[in-house]
């Protein structure tokens, strides 16, 4: 028989009984948390967090509970994975739901991200986010959210907003913070912090936080100008190569602009794209007047003393590192992958479509499983739609409804500029005058402490992010820079020029996507989805398949590419417009049959626009583009499995290219020698329990750092590596005399060489070169001087074999990829920086992993900084078009953020043996694998 239970009583912990989503056997595990609780934080600590404690907040996931707002009763259906649908017969029926339901279980997260989108962390963590929040509010991505909800937003969209706000708040009602979360019962040991209501500007705002971690090449754009410090511009264009358009093709291949009509169509381009690249994915734009270095697109200091502004860029760096990932790795590095398949090339006749974002693992996972089922489509009730959302947000962003499938992966089209602005009393210098800034008043409430008040000032090219750094502005006033720039006046400081900072309508793109029904709904929908821009692929139930590139991309003067930092006082330099929708490249039924997107060159270079100069550099894309041909050739047949198959690919692309080269050196060493055999008939996949795969990586590792890591500056090396370098614009041996130590600052997730596919294609270029100046690294101990290739790669083969048998030991046949590579999962607030007790109730790990850099089973590293895992595919999916029930999913972690629940991590170790689940979608699947229901009572 079903309790009915209201609301309020439920939030007292008076849950129906068998409601608590546990499985039988946690009992156990539970008390022995108690236990270690008690005898670590003492008896205080230990009676505290008790087993009710920890099981206070689980959701009630059976019975019924009364909701004041519903205009009917609403099912919640849960599986045994705890993955909730909801079936409702009003729109805000299912959005009010949607709200309480992911409050159930995941609030804490919710609350966590909109604090750090309106800078408020601080409120719930003290004064260690105060520098976190003064630059979350100069961004001042809270307020655009506002601007956008109350200007923007459609009617409708505000109604489901306001639902959905509603119901977060229906859960709310009467909590305390222990009932919610267990990590508001660890923040209660240190202030007194209480959960506010939710609003529906909160939910917009997220969508700022996902663009922040997806804006394009930022990061680039600091690392060139931060380059010039010690590299000259063709240095910096070797480490920058074109786009190799000949090898790897770009998304779209069999359409074109057309200068005419001003538009792109989907048929009658070649798109072949053979020969190089002219400036896309380069770095070899134009550059700037900054330090007068324009050839290879170095920016500021190339000449000149510009090293006060690369202090500047310098500083805007460690700001950023110290920043919250919301759904990526602060916007470097990250990948996905997203291809779809026609039914001419299917088992089941119709089309195939995968996805899986590769982000930076978080615990619980960015994704939320999730099904919004209206229980008779109508005018009153629109949505028949399951997928991935973000927790604190209605509506689904990637997955499928009855008619259509769609998936997203990031394009990397650049929509950010830094501007260098010269300071004057209260103003900027803006051609020949000096404009006031914008400024306005920002207070920070701090737990535990003093408020804080900052002050933002903001240009015509968006606001000054290094005024929040006292360091930065003191430089600011020493900067120099080339003689074309204005006279120093007080100063200089550097603004942010970024497309989400203009208010935009991509919550209405989330709704209208999710109730699509064909191609030009979609395309339609998807011109609402400004920021960020995604490379959105397309599959119906008709058989179509279908890519389009939405966003709103800026253009640019011809001496401004977007690769370096600009001169904010030459109006030459602003952005001039925006690329027309019609414009945009996209792709409907190509004759190939299939549609690819792993973040590599949307068009040819016969495209008018610059989208950006650094794609990706097609690694994964063209590995994905083999694998399909493969299939295919002689009319084969690819099925969901096969998907599934070419999702967990750990073929390594520049394994390919090197071994047979490392194979050919001529090694004294005996240890050394029996650990290059390893490489012996490798296959190149980097399995977990690979031997090879870990002897291999760990030499491109030094290959890198030999040849690339020793020279480039100190601000993109890892910090607290220190090595005595060679003189500043040289890459080869010097006398000792010559050299000076200096100790890399960046962290050892974002330090340079990454090893991601753009330093596949450094070395790539580099190979026919024997004796390139790259090649040469001195002797450092006992290790031999290398004057050429073949020496720098005998050097690597020696090196990585002693780095190897400290890590792993000695023996060989012990060693394995994965006790390298390994994934460690945290909580992203207490589990990273909380006491050690807090980390060990919420973090989980290792798991071993397959997979790495730039393959398509994306489990990333960064190889200047080691061997662990980075970002992993946060996610994924194969929707079969054919029969939806038979489509498969995975989450990284789980459908709760509750510690201990059983669903917690209960889908991670299938994720990391590539498994995937079924996914339920029609009513009767969902009724078969249903075992909780929860009735949701007006």
């Amino acid at each position: 028989m079903p309790t009915d239970t209201t609301a309020a009583a439920a939030s007292t912990g008076q849950q129906a009984a068998g409601t608590s989503g546990r499985k039988k056997g946690r009992k156990g595990r539970l008390l022995v948390l108690v236990l270690v609780l008690a005898l670590i934080g003492g008896v205080a600590y230990g009676a505290y967090w008790s087993v009710s404690t920890v099981r206070a907040s689980f959701p009630q996931t059976k019975g019924s509970i009364t909701l004041e707002g519903l205009s009917g009763p609403v099912d919640v259906r849960r599986d045994g994975y705890g993955i909730p649908q909801i079936y409702a017969s009003s729109d805000e029926d299912l959005f009010m739901a949607q709200g309480y339901v992911q409050a159930q279980d995941r609030f804490y997260e919710m609350d966590v991200r909109r604090h750090m989108t309106s800078g408020r962390l601080s409120e719930m963590f003290g004064a260690g986010q105060v520098d976190n929040d003064a630059f979350l509010r100069t961004l001042g991505w809270d307020r655009i959210a506002k601007q956008e909800y109350e200007e923007k937003l459609s009617p409708a969209t505000k109604k489901y907003l306001q639902a959905y706000a509603k119901g977060v708040n229906a859960y709310l009602e009467g909590k305390q913070g222990k009932d919610i979360s267990l990590e508001y019962a660890a923040l209660s040991f240190e202030n007194d912090y209480k959960p506010g209501a939710w609003t529906p500007v909160d939910s917009v705002a997220w969508l700022k936080a996902m663009a922040w971690d997806l804006r394009g090449n930022m990061q680039d754009e600091i690392d060139r100008a931060l380059l010039t410090s010690r590299l000259g511009p063709k240095q910096i264009a070797d480490l920058y190569p074109s786009y190799p358009y000949s090898r790897n093709k770009p998304i779209v291949q069999e359409g074109g602009y057309d200068e005419g009509s001003g538009t792109f169509e989907a048929e009658g381009g070649s798109g072949d794209g053979e020969g190089e690249g002219d400036g896309t994915g380069s770095g070899e734009g134009a550059g700037s007047e900054l330090g007068g270095g324009t050839e290879g697109g170095t920016g500021a200091g190339a000449e000149g003393d510009a090293a006060g502004f690369e202090s500047q860029l310098t500083g805007l760096q460690r700001v950023l590192e110290d920043l919250p990932t919301a759904v990526g790795v602060n916007g470097d590095g990250i990948g996905s992958n997203s291809w779809v398949v026609s039914g001419d090339h299917t088992v089941s006749g119709k089309p195939l479509l995968a996805n899986d974002p590769h982000l930076s693992a978080s615990l619980p996972s960015v994704w939320y499983q999730m099904g919004l089922h209206c229980r008779s489509v109508s005018d009153n009730c629109r949505y028949d739609v399951t997928g991935y959302t973000f927790a604190g947000m209605p509506g689904v962003i990637i997955g499928h409804n009855q008619d259509i499938a769609w998936g997203l992966t990031n394009s990397g089209v650049d929509v950010t500029d830094l501007y260098l602005e010269k300071i004057t009393g209260d103003g900027y210098q803006y051609g020949d005058k000096v404009v006031p800034f914008e400024t306005r008043e920002e207070t920070i409430k701090v737990a535990g402490g003093a408020s804080r008040k900052i002050v933002v000032r903001e240009t015509n090219n968006g606001p000054l992010l290094s005024d929040r750094s006292d360091e930065l502005v003191k430089t600011g006033k020493k900067a120099t820079v080339d003689r074309s720039a204005p006279d120093r006046g007080d100063g200089y400081a550097v603004a942010l020029r970024w497309t989400a900072l203009d208010p935009g309508r991509t919550m209405d793109a989330v709704f209208a996507i999710n109730r699509a029904k064909d191609w030009d709904d979609f395309r339609e929908a998807s011109e609402l989805f400004e920021v960020p821009s995604q490379n959105l692929v397309y599959a119906d139930t008709e058989g179509h398949i279908g890519y389009t590139l939405p966003g709103r991309i800026p253009t640019r003067a011809e001496k401004h590419d977007g690769s370096v930092p600009a001169p904010g006082w030459d109006p030459d330099y602003e952005w001039t417009g925006w690329v027309d929708q019609d414009e945009l490249p996209y792709e409907f039924d190509p004759e190939r049959g299939y549609i690819v997107t792993a973040n590599q060159a949307v068009v040819d270079e016969d495209y008018p626009y610059t989208l950006t100069t650094d794609w990706g550099y097609g690694a994964r894309s063209q590995r994905i583009n083999d694998l399909i041909q493969s299939k295919i050739k002689d009319g084969g047949k690819i099925s969901t499995d096969d998907m599934r198959q070419m999702q967990l690919d750990n073929s390594s692309s520049i394994a390919k290219l090197l071994v047979p080269e490392l194979l050919k050196i001529d090694v004294d060493d005996e240890h050394v020698r029996e650990a290059q055999k390893l490489l012996e008939g490798w296959d190149y996949t980097q399995d977990a329990d690979s031997a090879a795969a870990a002897y291999f990586n760990s030499v491109w590792r030094n290959i890198l750092k030999l040849s690339f890591g020793h020279k480039l500056p100190k601000e993109v090396r890892v910090k607290g590596q220190c090595l005595w370098v060679e003189p500043a614009n040289t890459t080869g041996p010097a006398d000792e005399a010559g050299k000076v130590r200096e100790c890399g600052q960046r962290s050892a997730s974002q330090a340079q060489p990454d090893g991601g596919d753009r330093w596949f294609e450094v070395v790539r270029r580099l190979m026919a070169d024997e004796d390139s100046e790259w090649w040469t690294t001195p002797k450092r101990g006992t290790r031999p001087a290398a004057e050429n290739r073949d020496q720098l790669f005998k050097r690597a083969l020696i090196d990585a074999r002693w780095e190897l048998t400290a890590k792993l030991g000695k023996d060989i046949d012990t060693w394995s990829w994965g006790r390298l590579h390994r994934l460690f999962l945290d909580n992203q607030t207490l589990g990273s920086d909380g006491p050690g007790i807090v980390k060990y109730v919420l973090n989980r790990g290792p798991w071993k992993l397959g997979g790495g850099e730039a393959t398509v089973n994306a489990t990333g590293w960064n190889a200047a900084g080691g061997y662990g895992v980075v970002w992993v595919p946060s996610m994924r999916m194969v929707v079969n078009l054919g029969d939806l029930d038979k489509s498969r999913w995975i989450n990284l972690t789980g459908a709760s953020g509750h510690a201990y629940n059983a669903h917690y991590v209960d889908q991670t170790d299938k994720w990391a043996e590539g498994e995937l689940l079924e996914w339920a979608y029609s009513e009767k699947a969902v009724e078969d694998s249903t075992t909780d229901h929860l009735v949701l009572k007006p």
